[in-house]
Protein backbone atom coordinates (compact mmCIF):
# COMPACT_ATOMS: atom_id res chain seq x y z
CA UNK A 1 0.00 0.00 0.00
CA UNK A 2 1.46 3.50 -1.23
CA UNK A 3 1.68 6.36 1.96
CA UNK A 4 -0.43 9.70 0.65
CA UNK A 5 1.23 12.64 0.35
CA UNK A 6 0.07 13.75 4.05
CA UNK A 7 1.19 10.66 5.28
CA UNK A 8 5.08 11.44 4.01
CA UNK A 9 4.26 14.72 5.72
CA UNK A 10 3.34 13.89 9.05
CA UNK A 11 6.07 10.73 8.89
CA UNK A 12 8.75 13.57 8.25
CA UNK A 13 7.52 16.10 10.83
CA UNK A 14 7.43 13.19 13.20
CA UNK A 15 10.87 12.09 12.27
CA UNK A 16 12.17 15.80 12.74
CA UNK A 17 10.60 15.87 16.22
CA UNK A 18 12.43 13.03 17.71
CA UNK A 19 15.57 14.55 16.69
CA UNK A 20 14.88 17.87 18.02
CA UNK A 21 12.85 16.96 21.38
CA UNK A 22 16.58 14.98 22.95
CA UNK A 23 17.96 18.58 21.71
CA UNK A 24 15.49 20.98 23.86
CA UNK A 25 15.55 18.74 26.76
CA UNK A 26 19.71 18.68 26.95
CA UNK A 27 19.33 22.72 26.29
CA UNK A 28 16.57 22.50 29.20
CA UNK A 29 19.01 20.57 31.57
CA UNK A 30 21.50 22.87 30.88
CA UNK A 31 19.66 25.61 31.69
CA UNK A 32 18.12 24.30 34.88
CA UNK A 33 22.16 22.85 35.82
CA UNK A 34 23.41 26.77 35.11
CA UNK A 35 20.77 28.31 37.25
CA UNK A 36 21.18 26.30 39.98
CA UNK A 37 24.93 26.95 40.55
CA UNK A 38 24.66 30.74 40.01
CA UNK A 39 21.71 31.45 41.80
CA UNK A 40 23.43 29.65 45.02
CA UNK A 41 26.54 31.70 44.60
CA UNK A 42 24.83 35.49 43.69
CA UNK A 43 22.20 35.74 45.70
CA UNK A 44 19.55 38.53 44.68
CA UNK A 45 19.94 41.03 47.65
CA UNK A 46 23.99 41.24 47.53
CA UNK A 47 26.29 42.43 44.51
CA UNK A 48 25.69 40.10 41.65
CA UNK A 49 26.98 38.62 37.86
CA UNK A 50 26.64 38.55 34.30
CA UNK A 51 27.00 35.21 32.52
CA UNK A 52 27.39 34.17 29.64
CA UNK A 53 28.04 30.72 27.50
CA UNK A 54 28.14 30.17 23.73
CA UNK A 55 29.23 26.99 21.64
CA UNK A 56 30.01 27.11 17.65
CA UNK A 57 29.22 30.97 18.28
CA UNK A 58 25.70 30.77 19.07
CA UNK A 59 25.30 32.00 22.72
CA UNK A 60 22.99 29.49 24.62
CA UNK A 61 23.23 31.10 28.11
CA UNK A 62 22.74 35.08 29.37
CA UNK A 63 21.64 35.88 32.47
CA UNK A 64 22.11 38.26 35.07
CA UNK A 65 22.07 37.68 38.83
CA UNK A 66 21.90 40.25 42.21
CA UNK A 67 22.28 43.75 42.41
CA UNK A 68 24.36 46.00 40.04
CA UNK A 69 23.41 49.09 42.71
CA UNK A 70 22.88 47.90 46.63
CA UNK A 71 21.99 51.43 47.70
CA UNK A 72 19.48 51.68 45.17
CA UNK A 73 18.63 48.57 45.06
CA UNK A 74 18.97 48.03 41.39
CA UNK A 75 18.82 44.28 40.02
CA UNK A 76 21.47 43.26 37.64
CA UNK A 77 20.93 43.50 33.99
CA UNK A 78 22.94 41.17 31.31
CA UNK A 79 24.33 44.59 29.59
CA UNK A 80 25.41 45.92 32.65
CA UNK A 81 29.60 47.22 32.12
CA UNK A 82 32.13 46.39 34.27
CA UNK A 83 35.68 46.97 34.93
CA UNK A 84 37.35 43.71 33.47
CA UNK A 85 40.62 43.63 35.30
CA UNK A 86 43.47 41.52 33.73
CA UNK A 87 41.59 40.52 30.72
CA UNK A 88 42.63 43.50 29.02
CA UNK A 89 46.03 41.65 28.84
CA UNK A 90 44.39 40.02 26.28
CA UNK A 91 43.72 43.19 24.17
CA UNK A 92 46.93 44.66 25.15
CA UNK A 93 48.84 41.10 23.62
CA UNK A 94 46.63 41.39 20.69
CA UNK A 95 47.73 45.15 19.94
CA UNK A 96 50.94 43.71 20.27
CA UNK A 97 50.74 41.07 17.42
CA UNK A 98 48.59 43.50 15.49
CA UNK A 99 51.49 45.98 15.39
CA UNK A 100 54.13 42.98 14.59
CA UNK A 101 51.62 42.12 11.60
CA UNK A 102 52.33 45.88 10.37
CA UNK A 103 56.50 45.23 10.79
CA UNK A 104 56.76 47.79 13.40
CA UNK A 105 57.83 45.57 16.07
CA UNK A 106 59.10 41.93 16.81
CA UNK A 107 58.61 39.91 19.61
CA UNK A 108 62.15 39.89 19.98
CA UNK A 109 63.17 43.21 20.28
CA UNK A 110 64.50 44.63 23.12
CA UNK A 111 62.79 47.16 25.48
CA UNK A 112 65.51 49.41 25.36
CA UNK A 113 64.67 50.08 21.07
CA UNK A 114 61.49 51.81 22.76
CA UNK A 115 62.53 52.90 26.37
CA UNK A 116 66.60 53.99 25.52
CA UNK A 117 67.35 54.48 29.15
CA UNK A 118 65.75 51.67 30.86
CA UNK A 119 67.93 50.25 33.17
CA UNK A 120 67.79 46.69 32.09
CA UNK A 121 71.24 46.06 34.43
CA UNK A 122 72.72 44.45 31.94
CA UNK A 123 70.14 42.08 30.98
CA UNK A 124 68.37 41.65 27.92
CA UNK A 125 64.62 41.90 28.30
CA UNK A 126 62.32 41.56 25.22
CA UNK A 127 59.00 42.32 24.35
CA UNK A 128 58.49 38.23 24.83
CA UNK A 129 59.03 38.32 28.47
CA UNK A 130 57.00 41.03 29.38
CA UNK A 131 53.87 39.10 27.30
CA UNK A 132 54.57 35.82 28.89
CA UNK A 133 55.40 37.35 32.82
CA UNK A 134 59.62 36.17 32.76
CA UNK A 135 60.72 39.23 32.27
CA UNK A 136 62.02 39.62 35.95
CA UNK A 137 61.12 42.98 36.60
CA UNK A 138 59.33 44.12 39.70
CA UNK A 139 55.79 43.90 39.50
CA UNK A 140 54.42 47.49 40.85
CA UNK A 141 51.38 46.12 42.26
CA UNK A 142 53.60 43.93 44.62
CA UNK A 143 55.10 47.20 46.01
CA UNK A 144 52.81 49.83 47.89
CA UNK A 145 50.45 50.57 45.67
CA UNK A 146 47.89 52.29 48.50
CA UNK A 147 50.34 55.17 47.84
CA UNK A 148 49.72 56.38 44.44
CA UNK A 149 46.73 54.55 44.36
CA UNK A 150 44.76 57.83 43.64
CA UNK A 151 46.98 59.51 41.74
CA UNK A 152 46.42 60.17 38.13
CA UNK A 153 49.60 59.27 36.50
CA UNK A 154 51.26 59.42 32.95
CA UNK A 155 52.45 55.69 31.37
CA UNK A 156 55.85 57.49 31.66
CA UNK A 157 55.52 57.93 35.31
CA UNK A 158 54.05 54.70 36.13
CA UNK A 159 57.02 53.38 34.25
CA UNK A 160 59.15 55.74 36.81
CA UNK A 161 57.45 54.47 39.77
CA UNK A 162 59.25 50.88 39.43
CA UNK A 163 61.83 51.16 36.85
CA UNK A 164 64.89 51.38 39.50
CA UNK A 165 63.52 48.52 41.61
CA UNK A 166 65.76 45.86 41.80
CA UNK A 167 64.85 42.60 39.06
CA UNK A 168 63.45 39.43 40.89
CA UNK A 169 65.09 37.23 38.52
CA UNK A 170 67.07 36.91 35.49
CA UNK A 171 65.04 37.44 32.41
CA UNK A 172 63.73 34.19 30.93
CA UNK A 173 64.70 31.74 34.40
CA UNK A 174 61.67 32.15 36.09
CA UNK A 175 57.59 32.82 35.61
CA UNK A 176 55.95 35.29 38.18
CA UNK A 177 52.71 37.30 37.48
CA UNK A 178 53.64 40.54 36.62
CA UNK A 179 51.53 44.18 35.85
CA UNK A 180 54.53 46.00 35.15
CA UNK A 181 55.66 44.28 31.98
CA UNK A 182 52.13 45.12 30.82
CA UNK A 183 52.25 48.70 31.75
CA UNK A 184 55.54 48.82 29.77
CA UNK A 185 53.60 47.16 26.68
CA UNK A 186 50.76 49.70 26.48
CA UNK A 187 54.05 52.55 26.11
CA UNK A 188 54.88 50.41 23.84
CA UNK A 189 51.92 50.45 21.76
CA UNK A 190 52.14 53.47 21.87
CA UNK A 191 55.58 54.45 21.07
CA UNK A 192 55.21 52.17 17.62
CA UNK A 193 51.18 53.68 16.83
CA UNK A 194 51.71 56.82 17.30
CA UNK A 195 48.25 56.30 19.28
CA UNK A 196 47.46 56.23 23.14
CA UNK A 197 46.88 53.04 24.05
CA UNK A 198 43.12 53.98 24.84
CA UNK A 199 42.80 55.68 20.90
CA UNK A 200 44.43 52.38 19.42
CA UNK A 201 42.49 50.09 20.90
CA UNK A 202 39.27 51.85 20.81
CA UNK A 203 39.90 52.49 16.76
CA UNK A 204 41.51 48.74 15.98
CA UNK A 205 39.38 47.18 18.42
CA UNK A 206 36.39 47.93 19.66
CA UNK A 207 35.14 50.22 16.86
CA UNK A 208 35.87 47.26 14.26
CA UNK A 209 34.58 44.12 16.13
CA UNK A 210 31.25 46.35 16.90
CA UNK A 211 31.96 46.10 20.66
CA UNK A 212 30.07 49.25 21.49
CA UNK A 213 29.93 48.85 25.40
CA UNK A 214 33.10 48.26 25.66
CA UNK A 215 35.85 51.30 26.59
CA UNK A 216 38.83 52.43 28.07
CA UNK A 217 37.91 52.89 32.39
CA UNK A 218 37.28 56.37 33.64
CA UNK A 219 35.87 57.13 37.20
CA UNK A 220 34.52 60.67 36.03
CA UNK A 221 32.84 59.69 33.42
CA UNK A 222 28.90 58.85 33.03
CA UNK A 223 28.85 55.19 31.50
CA UNK A 224 25.57 53.49 31.08
CA UNK A 225 24.89 50.89 32.30
CA UNK A 226 27.44 51.06 34.88
CA UNK A 227 27.61 48.25 37.66
CA UNK A 228 28.83 49.42 40.91
CA UNK A 229 32.22 48.36 42.54
CA UNK A 230 32.05 46.58 45.76
CA UNK A 231 34.18 45.45 48.41
CA UNK A 232 33.72 43.33 51.61
CA UNK A 233 34.97 44.83 55.10
CA UNK A 234 32.82 43.53 57.95
CA UNK A 235 30.06 43.85 55.39
CA UNK A 236 30.06 45.06 52.07
CA UNK A 237 31.46 48.68 50.89
CA UNK A 238 31.92 50.54 48.36
CA UNK A 239 35.06 50.28 46.74
CA UNK A 240 38.12 52.00 46.90
CA UNK A 241 39.25 54.65 44.83
CA UNK A 242 41.51 53.69 41.88
CA UNK A 243 42.91 55.86 39.39
CA UNK A 244 42.30 54.49 36.27
CA UNK A 245 45.82 55.60 34.88
CA UNK A 246 47.23 52.88 37.06
CA UNK A 247 46.15 49.51 35.50
CA UNK A 248 46.39 50.96 32.18
CA UNK A 249 46.93 48.37 29.75
CA UNK A 250 47.27 45.61 32.49
CA UNK A 251 43.74 45.65 33.61
CA UNK A 252 41.50 49.42 32.38
CA UNK A 253 39.29 48.24 30.28
CA UNK A 254 35.57 48.02 30.84
CA UNK A 255 33.10 45.49 29.00
CA UNK A 256 30.00 43.18 29.12
CA UNK A 257 30.04 39.93 28.52
CA UNK A 258 27.98 39.95 25.45
CA UNK A 259 31.23 41.81 24.22
CA UNK A 260 33.71 39.56 25.28
CA UNK A 261 31.89 36.69 23.07
CA UNK A 262 32.12 39.21 20.35
CA UNK A 263 36.10 39.11 20.87
CA UNK A 264 36.19 35.24 21.09
CA UNK A 265 34.40 35.16 18.01
CA UNK A 266 36.76 37.69 16.31
CA UNK A 267 39.69 35.93 17.63
CA UNK A 268 38.09 32.63 16.71
CA UNK A 269 37.95 33.95 12.89
CA UNK A 270 41.32 35.76 12.81
CA UNK A 271 39.31 39.58 12.29
CA UNK A 272 42.40 40.86 13.91
CA UNK A 273 45.55 39.27 13.44
CA UNK A 274 46.23 35.95 10.73
CA UNK A 275 45.38 32.28 12.51
CA UNK A 276 49.58 31.37 12.87
CA UNK A 277 49.76 34.96 14.69
CA UNK A 278 46.88 34.36 17.16
CA UNK A 279 48.39 31.43 17.76
CA UNK A 280 51.36 32.67 19.62
CA UNK A 281 48.95 34.19 22.22
CA UNK A 282 47.77 30.57 23.22
CA UNK A 283 51.56 28.61 23.20
CA UNK A 284 52.50 26.88 26.47
CA UNK A 285 55.95 29.01 26.55
CA UNK A 286 58.74 27.71 28.39
CA UNK A 287 61.29 29.11 30.28
CA UNK A 288 65.11 29.04 29.41
CA UNK A 289 65.64 25.35 31.32
CA UNK A 290 62.84 24.14 28.88
CA UNK A 291 60.01 24.03 32.17
CA UNK A 292 56.44 25.13 30.93
CA UNK A 293 55.24 28.11 32.04
CA UNK A 294 51.39 27.59 31.55
CA UNK A 295 50.65 30.78 30.05
CA UNK A 296 50.90 32.19 26.15
CA UNK A 297 50.34 36.18 25.59
CA UNK A 298 47.73 37.18 28.07
CA UNK A 299 46.16 33.63 27.84
CA UNK A 300 47.14 31.24 30.35
CA UNK A 301 46.89 27.38 28.99
CA UNK A 302 45.22 24.72 31.41
CA UNK A 303 42.64 21.92 30.57
CA UNK A 304 39.18 20.43 31.82
CA UNK A 305 39.56 16.73 32.80
CA UNK A 306 41.81 16.71 29.66
CA UNK A 307 39.96 18.65 27.39
CA UNK A 308 42.40 22.18 26.47
CA UNK A 309 41.49 25.39 27.77
CA UNK A 310 42.42 28.98 27.26
CA UNK A 311 41.20 31.68 30.04
CA UNK A 312 42.47 34.65 32.25
CA UNK A 313 40.58 36.42 35.12
CA UNK A 314 40.84 39.79 36.34
CA UNK A 315 40.51 41.45 39.74
CA UNK A 316 40.64 45.05 40.41
CA UNK A 317 39.22 47.48 43.22
CA UNK A 318 35.43 46.19 43.56
CA UNK A 319 35.23 44.02 40.48
CA UNK A 320 36.53 40.27 39.50
CA UNK A 321 36.39 38.69 35.92
CA UNK A 322 36.67 35.41 34.40
CA UNK A 323 36.73 34.16 30.34
CA UNK A 324 37.42 30.52 29.41
CA UNK A 325 37.72 29.11 25.75
CA UNK A 326 37.62 25.98 25.18
CA UNK A 327 39.47 25.52 21.34
CA UNK A 328 38.17 21.52 20.30
CA UNK A 329 34.32 22.14 21.30
CA UNK A 330 34.12 25.60 20.49
CA UNK A 331 32.91 26.49 24.14
CA UNK A 332 32.85 30.06 25.43
CA UNK A 333 32.07 30.89 29.05
CA UNK A 334 32.44 34.43 30.43
CA UNK A 335 31.47 35.90 34.13
CA UNK A 336 31.51 39.62 35.33
CA UNK A 337 31.12 40.48 38.96
CA UNK A 338 31.03 43.56 40.88
CA UNK A 339 32.85 42.33 44.13
CA UNK A 340 36.27 41.03 44.81
CA UNK A 341 34.13 39.00 47.40
CA UNK A 342 32.83 36.48 45.46
CA UNK A 343 35.52 35.05 42.67
CA UNK A 344 33.88 33.52 39.23
CA UNK A 345 37.12 31.65 38.95
CA UNK A 346 35.94 28.21 39.96
CA UNK A 347 32.21 28.57 38.99
CA UNK A 348 33.68 29.59 35.34
CA UNK A 349 35.33 26.39 34.98
CA UNK A 350 32.44 24.74 36.28
CA UNK A 351 30.01 26.12 33.98
CA UNK A 352 32.21 25.40 30.83
CA UNK A 353 32.54 21.75 32.08
CA UNK A 354 29.13 20.63 32.69
CA UNK A 355 28.17 22.75 29.18
CA UNK A 356 31.45 20.03 27.58
CA UNK A 357 29.72 16.64 29.67
CA UNK A 358 32.91 16.79 32.02
CA UNK A 359 31.30 18.07 34.68
CA UNK A 360 33.78 18.16 38.14
CA UNK A 361 30.77 17.01 40.36
CA UNK A 362 30.66 13.63 39.34
CA UNK A 363 33.16 12.00 41.49
CA UNK A 364 32.23 9.28 43.31
CA UNK A 365 34.51 8.44 46.85
CA UNK A 366 34.81 4.90 48.19
CA UNK A 367 35.64 3.52 51.32
CA UNK A 368 39.05 2.59 52.69
CA UNK A 369 40.19 0.94 55.89
CA UNK A 370 41.35 2.82 58.55
CA UNK A 371 44.75 1.24 58.19
CA UNK A 372 45.28 1.77 54.33
CA UNK A 373 44.40 6.01 55.35
CA UNK A 374 46.73 5.63 58.27
CA UNK A 375 49.83 4.66 56.09
CA UNK A 376 49.38 8.46 54.49
CA UNK A 377 49.51 10.45 57.12
CA UNK A 378 52.64 12.55 57.04
CA UNK A 379 54.47 16.08 56.34
CA UNK A 380 55.00 16.37 52.34
CA UNK A 381 57.55 17.94 50.55
CA UNK A 382 56.91 18.72 47.29
CA UNK A 383 59.06 20.05 44.12
CA UNK A 384 57.40 23.26 43.84
CA UNK A 385 58.46 24.08 47.30
CA UNK A 386 55.04 23.89 48.88
CA UNK A 387 54.50 21.59 52.14
CA UNK A 388 51.71 19.13 52.62
CA UNK A 389 50.38 18.02 55.71
CA UNK A 390 48.33 14.61 55.48
CA UNK A 391 46.33 14.45 58.80
CA UNK A 392 43.56 11.65 59.92
CA UNK A 393 40.47 12.44 61.86
CA UNK A 394 37.69 10.16 63.05
CA UNK A 395 38.35 8.20 59.57
CA UNK A 396 38.47 11.45 57.47
CA UNK A 397 41.57 12.10 55.72
CA UNK A 398 42.73 15.93 55.05
CA UNK A 399 44.72 17.96 53.79
CA UNK A 400 47.02 21.07 54.38
CA UNK A 401 49.13 22.84 52.66
CA UNK A 402 51.53 25.19 55.21
CA UNK A 403 50.03 28.57 55.83
CA UNK A 404 46.73 27.55 53.73
CA UNK A 405 43.51 26.00 55.54
CA UNK A 406 42.59 22.43 55.72
CA UNK A 407 40.64 20.61 53.50
CA UNK A 408 38.74 17.28 53.20
CA UNK A 409 40.02 14.48 50.51
CA UNK A 410 38.10 11.75 49.50
CA UNK A 411 39.53 8.18 47.65
CA UNK A 412 37.87 7.66 44.20
CA UNK A 413 40.70 4.69 44.38
CA UNK A 414 43.01 3.50 46.96
CA UNK A 415 45.70 6.17 45.27
CA UNK A 416 43.87 8.96 44.02
CA UNK A 417 41.97 11.12 46.46
CA UNK A 418 39.87 14.24 45.26
CA UNK A 419 39.61 17.63 47.41
CA UNK A 420 36.38 18.43 49.05
CA UNK A 421 34.87 21.15 46.28
CA UNK A 422 37.77 21.61 44.79
CA UNK A 423 39.49 20.99 41.00
CA UNK A 424 42.37 19.32 42.36
CA UNK A 425 43.33 15.82 43.55
CA UNK A 426 46.59 14.12 45.18
CA UNK A 427 48.02 10.47 43.83
CA UNK A 428 49.76 8.73 46.86
CA UNK A 429 52.42 5.78 45.38
CA UNK A 430 54.41 3.23 48.16
CA UNK A 431 57.92 3.25 46.28
CA UNK A 432 61.09 1.45 47.60
CA UNK A 433 59.47 1.55 51.23
CA UNK A 434 58.73 5.56 50.52
CA UNK A 435 55.69 6.81 49.92
CA UNK A 436 55.20 9.68 47.12
CA UNK A 437 52.55 11.69 46.15
CA UNK A 438 51.86 14.03 43.03
CA UNK A 439 49.50 17.22 43.45
CA UNK A 440 47.14 17.72 40.63
CA UNK A 441 45.40 20.74 39.78
CA UNK A 442 44.07 20.49 36.16
CA UNK A 443 47.05 20.81 34.04
CA UNK A 444 49.77 21.64 36.66
CA UNK A 445 51.57 18.75 38.66
CA UNK A 446 54.13 18.87 41.60
CA UNK A 447 55.77 15.31 42.61
CA UNK A 448 56.81 15.69 46.02
CA UNK A 449 57.68 12.95 48.92
CA UNK A 450 56.90 11.97 52.65
CA UNK A 451 59.45 13.31 55.12
CA UNK A 452 60.24 11.74 58.61
CA UNK A 453 59.54 15.43 59.78
CA UNK A 454 56.61 15.34 62.87
CA UNK A 455 53.13 16.49 62.13
CA UNK A 456 53.06 20.47 63.76
CA UNK A 457 50.83 20.62 66.97
CA UNK A 458 47.79 22.74 66.19
CA UNK A 459 48.50 26.08 68.52
CA UNK A 460 46.34 27.00 71.34
CA UNK A 461 45.39 30.32 72.21
CA UNK A 462 45.83 31.67 75.45
CA UNK A 463 44.35 34.59 77.36
CA UNK A 464 46.71 37.76 77.85
CA UNK A 465 45.70 40.99 80.14
CA UNK A 466 44.48 44.00 77.85
CA UNK A 467 47.22 45.95 79.97
CA UNK A 468 49.41 43.71 78.35
CA UNK A 469 47.87 44.19 74.89
CA UNK A 470 48.01 47.71 75.23
CA UNK A 471 51.63 47.70 74.95
CA UNK A 472 51.58 46.30 71.11
CA UNK A 473 49.71 49.25 69.64
CA UNK A 474 51.51 50.86 67.22
CA UNK A 475 52.60 51.28 63.61
CA UNK A 476 55.53 49.04 62.94
CA UNK A 477 57.56 49.70 59.63
CA UNK A 478 58.59 46.47 57.95
CA UNK A 479 59.82 48.58 55.08
CA UNK A 480 59.70 52.24 53.35
CA UNK A 481 56.05 52.55 52.38
CA UNK A 482 54.80 49.11 54.06
CA UNK A 483 53.67 49.00 57.84
CA UNK A 484 52.16 46.80 60.31
CA UNK A 485 49.19 48.16 62.01
CA UNK A 486 48.28 46.74 64.90
CA UNK A 487 45.11 47.74 66.78
CA UNK A 488 43.22 46.67 70.09
CA UNK A 489 39.26 46.57 69.82
CA UNK A 490 36.92 44.99 72.41
CA UNK A 491 40.14 42.64 74.50
CA UNK A 492 41.53 41.27 70.77
CA UNK A 493 45.02 42.24 69.22
CA UNK A 494 44.26 43.04 65.08
CA UNK A 495 47.44 43.66 62.76
CA UNK A 496 46.82 45.33 58.97
CA UNK A 497 49.33 45.42 56.75
CA UNK A 498 49.27 48.42 54.47
CA UNK A 499 47.09 48.01 51.54
CA UNK A 500 45.68 44.90 52.91
CA UNK A 501 42.72 44.17 55.66
CA UNK A 502 42.85 43.38 59.01
CA UNK A 503 43.35 39.94 60.55
CA UNK A 504 43.12 39.08 64.52
CA UNK A 505 46.37 37.52 65.89
CA UNK A 506 46.16 35.12 69.08
CA UNK A 507 48.37 35.07 71.69
CA UNK A 508 50.52 31.56 71.80
CA UNK A 509 52.53 33.25 75.38
CA UNK A 510 52.27 36.81 76.08
CA UNK A 511 55.05 38.13 73.24
CA UNK A 512 53.83 35.68 70.68
CA UNK A 513 51.19 35.73 68.39
CA UNK A 514 49.87 33.79 66.17
CA UNK A 515 47.29 33.75 62.95
CA UNK A 516 44.39 30.88 62.61
CA UNK A 517 43.44 31.54 59.03
CA UNK A 518 47.24 30.97 57.64
CA UNK A 519 50.97 30.33 59.13
CA UNK A 520 52.42 33.63 60.15
CA UNK A 521 53.63 34.53 63.52
CA UNK A 522 54.73 37.86 65.11
CA UNK A 523 56.80 38.06 68.26
CA UNK A 524 57.33 41.25 69.77
CA UNK A 525 60.02 42.47 71.41
CA UNK A 526 61.16 44.95 74.39
CA UNK A 527 64.00 46.60 75.21
CA UNK A 528 64.19 48.26 78.81
CA UNK A 529 60.67 47.12 79.11
CA UNK A 530 59.33 48.74 76.43
CA UNK A 531 58.11 47.11 73.05
CA UNK A 532 60.40 48.94 70.30
CA UNK A 533 59.72 46.44 67.42
CA UNK A 534 58.66 43.04 66.18
CA UNK A 535 59.52 40.43 64.26
CA UNK A 536 57.20 39.10 61.42
CA UNK A 537 57.47 35.58 60.83
CA UNK A 538 56.23 34.21 57.37
CA UNK A 539 56.97 31.50 54.69
CA UNK A 540 60.28 30.77 56.38
CA UNK A 541 61.63 34.00 56.95
CA UNK A 542 61.77 36.49 60.07
CA UNK A 543 61.30 39.80 59.11
CA UNK A 544 62.26 42.80 61.50
CA UNK A 545 59.98 45.72 62.04
CA UNK A 546 60.80 48.92 64.52
CA UNK A 547 57.92 50.30 66.20
CA UNK A 548 57.22 54.32 65.13
CA UNK A 549 57.22 56.99 67.70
Amino acid sequence: MTKTKNQSIITIVLAILFVVSPLISFAQNLEEKFDTLLNEKYKPDGPGATVLISKKGEIIYHKAFGLANMELETPMKTDNVFEIGSITKQFTAVAILMLMEQGKLTIQDEITKFIPDYPTHGKKITIHHLLNHTSGIKSYTSMNLSEIAAKDMTPTELIDYFKNEPMDFDPGTEWRYNNSGYIILGYIIEKTSGQTYEDFIEEHIFKKLNMNDSRYGHKGEIIKNRASGYQTRDGYVNANYLSMTLPYAAGSLMSTVKDLHKWQNAINTNMLVKAETIQKAFQNTKLNNGKPTYYGYGWTVNEINGTPTIEHGGGIFGYTSYQLYIPDEDVHAAILTNCNCNSPTDITIRLAAIAIGKSYDNKEKITLPKEDLQQLVGVYEFEDSAVRIITLEENQLYSQREGSSKFKIFPKNKTTFFYDDSFSEIQFNKNNKKTEAVFINRINKSKGEKTDRPIPSEKKAIKVSEDVLKQYVGIYEISKGFDLKVTLENGKLISQATGQGPIEIHAETEAKFFVKEFAAAIEFIKENDKVTSLVLHQGGQKTPAKKKE
